[in-house]
């Protein structure tokens, strides 16, 4: 962990076996908990970033997409270990959503966390934008 100005926070990240690792830089230390299918299953504590505050240090060769439904959102995860450390988000197709519970360190209690009705998608979507 790194800080870059009085508010802005930059962090590293990765999945379980190491093979792919990011960098993000965090402005504001609030987090969205999602209870649409995926991710409640996948535990996924989201932190969309815009993608000059994203950046990927190594294993761009290790992923592996997933998509469902309608497509939109690219769901990335280690080919290796299976982690979804990040993905590029339905919601904000042009950011990254990195899972806070990835980054390194105990840093997730920092997060403020605000539900979101994600088996509501549609109804819901605005609360986030």
């Amino acid at each position: 962990m790194t800080e870059n100005s009085e508010s802005a926070t930059t962090y590293e990240g990765g999945c379980h076996c190491g093979a792919v690792r990011f960098r993000v830089t965090v402005d504001r230390h609030e987090a969205i908990d999602c209870n649409c299918s995926i991710c409640q299953k996948k535990g996924f504590l989201h932190l969309i970033v815009p993608p000059d505050r994203f950046t990927l240090l190594q294993g761009e060769e290790r992923l592996q997409t997933y998509t469902f439904n309608t497509g939109s959102a690219k769901h990335l995860f280690c080919q290796h270990c299976g982690i979804h450390s990040f993905y590029r988000p339905r919601s904000h197709p042009d950011s990254f959503d990195v899972n806070v519970r990835c980054l390194d360190g105990d840093v997730a209690g920092k997060f403020a966390v605000t539900p979101f009705d994600g088996q509501n998608w549609e109804d819901n979507i605005e609360t986030i934008r």
